[in-house]
């Protein structure tokens, strides 16, 4: 017979004909194990020696070897409760350094140590270029011949820089290191010896056998061994990996479950587990436990994940498989990357082309210097002692590496403390935001980074999760339509509660509805109608609900948050689930105890969508109770009335609010039909081949004739304001999509009652994008230059639509995203659509993989709306990882989950939502959140506000520091182009840091074009920090000419004015003509800024005074009398300013240079007013005359009766709970497991259940 199978009568009932069975590479491994004797396992696991390849090897298409990424090896060996034998085995990880084969359970997410944070940190500041730019400026200075200035004062401000940002990151990573510390302190009970101890995280190891209790966090990937549930199973809830709190269930293998009954057996258990190495795949495990000489297969089914969280289980215990960072969720998180913004990457390309510029230039006058001197040394010669010394190539070289130095202050180092320091407030500003703050948690908004704040104020694409980011994962009963009559319509009295005893069942639950409609009480009360009663005993009876009794409290364990909502419904309509065994449910209806007769279970699974109870009631009539989508329940009807029309209407209405609807509908069935059918379906069921379709025909045959009872309409509730955002951001030209790991109907649900998707859209799926992919690739191989065939325009001619501005949305899956892409996460092969694929990835160079990315980028990009559903973290990390690469796109993901966390790290901007969910998403974002809705102010107002900041910052800077400095470069023109200083030293020193750094800070700081509410009002205005608007090659060339014109016009002017003595002084030397300059160039800058400030505070003009202030403050100072009497060297402009700026000539000297400066600006900004060119607060305002554009209408345009409209239907449930209903798995005795009271002690409660409770 079989060996190596726990359940032989399980072999020989597998479908092996089924494709579905076949196609399945998570599944069939084991399957084939499970029923073959142990001797042909490794012929499976490992290749034959004749073969060449294993099994793992080979592509499930095509049966050749390219492959062998996909599929995994299956070296893995875990042996029980033997820690040395784990330890021996190493691995390469770097050039000769090896580490542990199998990682220990502690993890480490932070960036440095105590030994690697200074080389690492320099090491990354020194990334950017003008970090590089200073240490060279610094190392020019250490030279005497051509220093200008000590060293060690420009080291300081660097110092200072260099520490500002350390500390920054310094800050980030202890707080990584404390969530670290935190994980891997968490208390766990680890078999040591033949005893249970309580140990830390971080003590765990491969091998290890670990017990958990209610409410644990599971510590590791673990093969579950038992659990104090029936069959051992084990109900976990995936909330902190992926947000879903509908559970999930495990069971461990029946020899484990039977055996292991003691501690003394679990120390015994020398079980060894071989299967497939550490990898990211989260719905997938393949393997085998080898024990007392028999082979089990193992599968995802038999696995905990590290992350979820134990619920409705007393106590289990687990085979460490994969422990730290070989875990799957760790595998899925990604790596900590430098984020750098737009900004930053253009401001190093502008670093060197400004530093190019500035060595040309200095070449320029040092050769233009040696020719000087020369023909002074020809013209003079009685002067040749002074020059003995000194050749002209010399005197050329010194004045290069002078002129260096002293433009070198073009790139002022305060420019970046500043922005630092701007960074930091307006970080500030996001934290201290009380529209932001959301008081019933407690939780403000938190920018974790500081230096991505501009950046928030370019976004073009958001990738956001569903569950715990757009939806609470609450579902709440809304409405219902019985017999074509609609409940909960919003008339009012949906809350009162009529008096009497019409609610004598409440006292069985203490949860309540939102949903409470007088006249359906009313009416389920007087018991008339026979519809509305087999309406309500529907909802009562067919389900996977259990239910437990504590006190005289019935509470509902439902595994679906779905079916509890429709059970809670029933209950509250006096139709009370009181209890079931494997073959009956007892309800209470309207007070009176019944107990039905459960003949079968129909199942729901993805492919029927729908499931069927067939019952046999107390007076022995049998009926199927049939419960589904409405695009499979209407087609299955015996008749189609008006009842039926009005339902379809209802259906239609509830569509339109983005309810989840199912139809309800039922029959009577004979007794000779039945004994029929159940015959056969008993024969179905042993079947060796087929059984699965079989099976599938049968209920295919009773699920006929059926009479339509009404529909159900349930909420999945969203977040506050989560459509009105998404609607914000799409007047933004801000694209949203929806990376979710839940299945298809689910999540295009939530689209539609989000505002992602329209009933007007066109919805391309798997068929279609394949269609328009498969023709790219064989136009695109057509062409004789394909590479330089632009993706876009082929995809246009595919699609036609696109040019006639239809709107689109795309729907894809992680199975066809994998396909397409090969991510490596799915193993399956469907059909010659993946042949196809694959035989183009097959022969296909790296260009045209390539090629295929951007077509599907391209595809994906030009719709309106896209979501990704059934994706793993690593695929959600890829799709944003392509957008950026070939849209050069910024993009923002936001989330909640652990399962988030390796898309927020791949997005340029990271936004975690802190939620119920847990802290992973946060820890590794650079933003946190309390809610979706934030999401709009965030970037729509502080992130735009922040752009438009920074960006005027960095013009005005550049602008003030050309303006100010230029005039070194024509003062070289009339000094011999010796690097003589124009001005005086402190003026130089003092420029950038006092004189006209406070109103440009004022300006980075405070900025605003408009207000916060005009900001929502017109998110059309954020385009222009998507387009690059503001600061760019171009506006930077137009600063640097304006700087340019402005150091022009104010040396100029002044030497005019000063080529003779005039003036009631006579002033007209070296002193009194820097003076002037400086003054004019200090005045045309201030004049400047103060023309272009939009947004005026107390502030803003406090800063403005005080630069003209300390200007005459320091200049009195530095320039006084007595200073030049203790330091004639450092204070050598004794009362230059005095003597100048007194005299009326210089006055108006200065006076001209400010009109001629500033008559250029005045002339642009009445140029853009007369010409059209329209101002922001232009745009406002014609907005305002116009119409308001209406909102988008979720109407239905296509009768619910055509087959190309969308359904609202959306369930999530999982597949099995039936099967566990029907064999009792799941039903708790009074007794179980009496006899092991020393390892489970579970609280027993007789005949009751042990289903997981969706909000427990």
């Amino acid at each position: 017979m079989i060996r190596g199978c726990e359940n032989a009568t399980d072999c020989s009932q597998r479908d092996w004909s089924d494709p579905t069975t076949v196609e399945n590479g998570d599944s069939l491994v084991p399957a084939l194990l499970q029923c073959l004797p142990r001797s042909h396992h490794w012929r499976l696991l490992r290749p034959d020696p004749g073969s060449g390849a294993s099994m793992a090897e080979q592509d499930p298409a095509s049966g050749s070897l390219h492959g062998k990424k996909q599929l995994p090896a299956f070296t893995w060996e875990v042996r029980a409760n033997d820690r040395n034998y784990h330890m021996q085995f190493r691995k390469k990880f770097a050039f000769c350094l090896t580490k542990k084969k199998y990682a220990g359970n502690a993890i480490r997410t932070a960036k440095y140590n105590i030994f690697t944070f200074l080389p690492l940190n320099l090491y990354e500041q020194f990334h950017r270029m003008a970090n590089v730019y200073f240490v060279f400026v610094i190392l020019l200075q250490t030279f005497p011949e051509i220093s200008t200035v000590p060293w060690y004062t420009l080291l300081f401000p660097l110092s200072c820089l260099l520490t500002i940002r350390g500390l920054r990151d310094l800050i980030d990573d202890i707080g990584r290191h404390q969530s670290d510390r935190n994980i891997n302190s968490r208390p766990c009970e680890i078999l040591s010896g033949k005893s249970f101890r309580w140990q830390k995280w971080r003590d765990i190891c491969v091998g290890d056998i670990v017990r958990l209790r209610k409410e644990n966090f599971v510590p590791a990937d673990m093969l579950l061994l038992c659990s104090s549930e029936p069959s051992s199973l084990c109900y976990v809830e995936t909330a902190e990996i992926d947000g879903e709190t509908n559970l999930k269930f495990r069971q461990a293998l029946l020899a484990t479950h039977q055996e292991l009954v003691s501690e003394e057996s679990m120390a015994a258990f020398d079980g060894r587990v071989i299967c497939e190495e550490p990898n990211s795949r989260m719905h997938s495990f393949t393997g085998t436990l080898e024990w007392r000489g028999e082979t089990y297969s193992l599968d995802s089914g038999r696995i905990l994940l590290r992350g979820c969280k134990l619920r409705n289980t007393d106590i289990c215990y687990g085979l460490v498989i994969y422990a730290g960072f070989d875990s799957k969720i760790m595998k899925n998180c990604g790596k900590i990357k430098r984020k750098k913004t737009k900004l930053d990457r253009m401001m190093d390309r502008l670093v060197i082309i400004i530093f190019l510029v500035l060595l040309v230039t200095s070449l320029c006058l040092a050769v233009a210097s040696g020719f000087w001197a020369r023909m002074f040394q020809e013209k003079h010669s009685y002067l040749s002692a002074l020059y003995k010394h000194t050749t002209p190539a010399q005197q050329a070289f010194f004045n290069f590496w002078g002129f260096t130095i002293l433009l070198s202050i073009i790139i002022p180092m305060s420019m970046y403390i500043t922005f630092e320091f701007i960074y930091l407030v307006n970080s500030f500003f996001i934290n201290w935001d009380l529209e932001m703050y959301y008081a019933v948690k407690d939780i403000p908004a938190k920018a974790r980074s500081t230096s991505l704040n501009d950046q928030l104020g370019q976004i073009e694409y958001i990738f956001s999760d569903k569950t715990g980011t757009l939806t609470q994962n609450v579902m709440s009963f809304k409405k219902c339509c019985i017999n074509g009559i609609i409940y909960g319509t919003g008339r009012g009295r949906e809350n009162k509660k009529p008096s009497g005893s019409a609610l004598t069942w409440s006292h069985h639950g203490e949860k309540t509805l939102d949903f409470c409609d007088a006249t359906l009480l009313e009416a389920a009360w007087r018991d008339s109608d026979p519809v509305l009663r087999e309406f309500l005993r529907l909802l009562a009876l067919c389900h996977t609900v259990m239910v437990e009794e504590k006190g005289d409290q019935l509470v509902y364990q439902a595994a679906s948050p779905d079916e509890e909502a429709l059970v809670l419904a029933a209950r509250n309509l006096g139709y009370v689930f009181l209890a079931r065994t494997q073959d009956t449910i007892t309800i209470s209806e309207l007070g009176v105890k019944r107990t039905y007769k459960v003949l079968a279970m129909l199942d729901f699974n993805s492919d029927r969508k729908r499931m069927s109870v067939l019952v046999r009631d107390p007076q022995g009539t049998i009926r199927l109770y049939t419960k589904g989508a409405d695009t499979v329940i209407l087609e299955r009807l015996h008749r189609r009335g008006p009842n039926e029309t009005f339902t379809e209407m209802a259906l239609d209405r509830f569509a339109e609010e983005t309810l989840r609807t199912l139809c309800l509908a039922s029959k009577e069935v004979s007794e000779v039909e039945y004994s029929v059918w159940s015959r056969r379906h008993h024969e179905a069921s042993v079947l060796l081949q087929d059984r699965v379709r079989e099976l599938d025909k049968l209920y295919e045959e009773m699920e006929q004739n059926l009479q339509l009872l009404g529909a159900t309409a349930i909420e999945d509730k969203l977040q506050d304001g989560v459509p009105e955002t998404i609607q914000l951001l799409k007047l933004g030209n801000i694209k949203v999509w929806v990376l979710t790991g839940d299945k298809q109907e689910t999540a295009m649900n939530i689209g539609y009652a989000c505002k992602l998707l329209t009933d007007d859209m066109e919805i391309l799926e798997e068929k279609e994008i394949s269609e328009i992919l498969k023709a790219y690739w064989v136009s695109n191989n057509n062409l004789s230059s394909s590479e330089e065939a632009p993706c876009s325009g082929l995809l246009s001619q595919q699609c036609p639509e696109a040019s006639c501005h239809k709107k689109r949305a795309l729907i894809i899956s992680g199975d066809f995203l994998d396909k397409i892409l090969h991510t490596g996460e799915v193993m399956k092969e469907k059909g010659r659509l993946w042949r196809w694929l694959a035989c183009c990835k097959a022969t296909g160079s790296q260009d045209r993989d390539s090629l295929v990315e951007k077509a599907f980028v391209d595809l994906a990009t030009s719709c309106q709306a896209v979501i990704c559903c059934r994706v793993t973290p690593k695929q959600k990390a890829l799709i944003v990882q392509l957008v950026k690469k070939h849209k050069k796109a910024i993009t923002l993901a936001i989330g909640d989950g652990a399962n988030d966390v390796n898309m927020i790290k791949t997005a340029d901007i990271g936004v975690g939502i802190s939620g119920l969910e847990g802290m992973q998403a946060v820890q590794c974002s650079d933003y946190a959140l309390a809610q979706f809705s934030y999401l709009q102010r965030l970037l729509l107002v502080h992130g735009r506000w922040a752009y438009l900041r920074i960006c005027k910052f960095l013009r005005y800077f550049f602008y003030k520091t050309f303006a100010g400095l230029m005039a070194q470069v024509w003062f070289a023109f009339h000094s011999g182009f010796t690097a003589q200083p124009l001005y005086e030293g402190w003026f130089l020193a003092l420029y950038n840091i006092f004189y006209t750094a406070y109103p440009v800070l004022s300006v980075g700081l405070l900025e605003q074009d408009v207000s916060a509410k005009k900001s929502l009002e017109f998110p059309e205005l954020y385009v222009i920090g998507q387009q690059d608007e503001l600061f760019n090659y171009r506006v930077f060339g137009v600063t640097l000419l304006h700087g340019v014109s402005t150091s022009l016009a104010s040396f100029y002017i002044a030497l005019w004015a000063f080529e003779d003595h005039i003036g009631s002084k006579a002033v007209g030397d070296y002193e009194s003509f820097a003076v002037t300059v400086a003054t004019s160039s200090l005045l045309s800058v201030l004049v400047e800024i103060i023309l272009d400030t939009k947004f005026w505070t107390a502030l803003s003009f406090l800063m403005v005074t005080a630069s003209l202030l300390l200007f005459c403050l320091f200049s009195f100072l530095t320039q006084s009398i007595e200073a030049f009497r203790i330091a004639p060297a450092i204070f050598c402009f004794p009362d230059a300013s005095l003597n100048a700026l007194t005299d009326p000539y210089v006055l108006l000297v200065v006076l001209l240079s400010l009109v001629v400066n500033t008559i250029p600006s005045l002339t642009i900004h009445l140029y853009r007013t007369i010409m059209g060119k329209t101002t922001t607060q232009q745009k406002i305002r014609l907005k305002a005359k116009q119409q308001p554009e209406p909102l988008v209408e979720l109407r239905a345009h296509v009768p619910r009766g055509s087959f190309h409209r969308h359904s609202s239907y959306a369930f999530s449930h999982q597949e099995g709970y039936a099967g566990l209903i029907t064999r009792g798995d799941s039903l708790r005795a009074g007794a179980t497991r009496s006899t092991t009271p020393g390892l489970l002690q579970p609280e027993m409660t007789p005949a009751l259940l042990s289903l997981p409770n969706a909000s427990a």
